[in-house]
């Protein structure tokens, strides 16, 4: 396919010209594997001459790709980070040493990546995949850390052939693509497990875990099994919350993994990397009296941690407020019920014209219905909701934004004014 130099804004239509599941949830038998290797095989296979560590899970992947990264970085090695979603700026999703792709290098490589893409079904996730994989290799990164994006099996990052693989944590989260079981939703993210690799595998539940044990078996990939009790207690983690100990359990354990190769880190990294990782969105305090919390919890296990934290780390005098949107994909009754246990008030909205967001009134009639002790308000746009909730909130205050990345993401640059 003959095209020409794309400018930056070109190469962003083009972009965002794809089918993106992000936007529309994809179906049963949507994602497969062959035409992001037939994209990367046009491209000369850059993932190939990447060493990877390669993160799935139901939460905290993205947490976990950040602490590698940092400690990697700590250790002055060359880092890739691969992430999604972005909060504000879709360069935000392909980092190298904690730098976004620049405008420049996202145009002149996305008519490399345009020009080796014929078929009009590969998707905004396979294109950024590539996109990804060829800034690492051209940027000539030391490793690249690789979160994927959904599952695992059939994600479009699963076609590397990692030095070590990570799965964080099962739950339930995108069970139309995944299953409807634990043990299902396990299976799918144990299919990054690639023959001979070693595998991380974080705190889940017994039905779950065994699951990953076996296919780890079948596979003759050895298995670490890993939790926050295992964290030497003296580390300091730059993150909030306790499942965040759970996480740098992983990352820790997968950097084991690597000692005695070229990526091998000493403690002194290991130790300013986790005190240093910083990741936005992620039970991030951006404001105080009152106390404001950034947060992209968007599934049962998430808002768990979340409400657990707030719990655990600020103590408030006041009232409890939060800016909740989600997608319909998720089990929405029941992280409103969660959140319930906790927030006083709720100041319902929507993101974008995303047609995944579940309407701000059907959640005040489950709200109402299942808790109608908290006060509710309905707002037609995130921008609405948080004026509402600055409005609302006094000095002793806590007011949290959470639900989804996309939500986050939209309000961040308000919270910044």
């Amino acid at each position: 396919m003959n095209i020409g130099p794309l400018t930056y804004d070109a190469a962003i239509a083009w972009w965002y010209g794809r089918i993106n599941y992000e936007v529309r949830a994809a179906q049963p038998g949507d994602l497969k594997l062959e035409r992001m290797q037939a994209l990367l095989a046009r491209l000369g296979n850059p993932h190939e001459r990447l060493p990877i560590v390669h993160i799935t899970g139901t939460k905290g992947k993205g947490s976990t790709a950040a602490m590698l990264a940092a400690v990697f970085r700590a250790a002055g090695l060359h880092v890739g980070l691969f992430t999604s979603p972005h909060l504000t700026q879709v360069e935000e999703r392909i980092q190298v040493d904690g730098e976004p792709i620049s405008r420049t290098e996202l145009a002149e490589l996305m008519t490399e990546v345009a020009a080796a893409a014929p078929e009009p079904d590969l998707t905004f996730f396979e294109i950024g995949t590539a996109l990804g994989f060829l800034h690492f290799e051209r940027r000539h990164c030391d490793v690249a850390m690789v979160e994927v994006g959904l599952g695992g099996r059939f994600d479009s990052t699963n076609v590397c052939t990692p030095l070590v693989s990570v799965i964080t944590n099962v739950g339930f989260d995108h069970m139309a693509q995944l299953g409807s079981t634990l043990e299902a939703i396990a299976y799918e993210k144990a299919g990054i497990v690639k023959s001979g690799v070693p595998v991380v595998m974080g705190a889940i539940p017994e039905a779950p875990a065994a699951v990953i044990r076996r296919v780890a078996a079948q596979l003759d990939a050895p298995l670490r099994e890993t939790r926050a009790a295992d964290l030497d207690s003296s580390l300091r983690i730059g993150l909030v919350g306790e499942h965040q100990r759970e996480n740098a359990a992983c990352a820790v354990a997968a950097i084991e993994c690597l000692r005695g190769s070229a990526l091998s880190v000493p403690e002194s990294a290991i130790r300013k990397g986790l005190a240093d990782v910083r990741w936005p969105a992620r039970i991030e305090v951006v404001g105080r009296e009152p106390l404001v919390i950034l947060d992209s919890a968007h599934n049962v296990p998430s808002v768990i941690a979340l409400v657990r934290t707030l719990r655990e780390s600020f103590p408030v005098r006041g009232r409890k407020n939060v800016v909740f949107a989600v997608s319909s994909d998720k089990q929405h009754e029941e992280m409103l019920r969660i959140l319930a246990g906790y927030f006083d008030a709720f100041h319902l909205t929507q993101y974008g014209n995303n047609p995944r967001c579940v309407d701000p009134r059907a959640l005040a009639d489950s709200l109402n219905r299942i808790a109608p002790h908290v006060a509710v308000t309905v707002h037609p746009t995130s921008a609405d909701a948080w004026q509402s909730a600055r409005d609302w909130a006094g000095p002793g205050d806590l007011f949290c934004i959470t639900g989804s990345m996309f939500l986050a993401g939209e309000l961040q640059p308000l919270i910044a004014q």
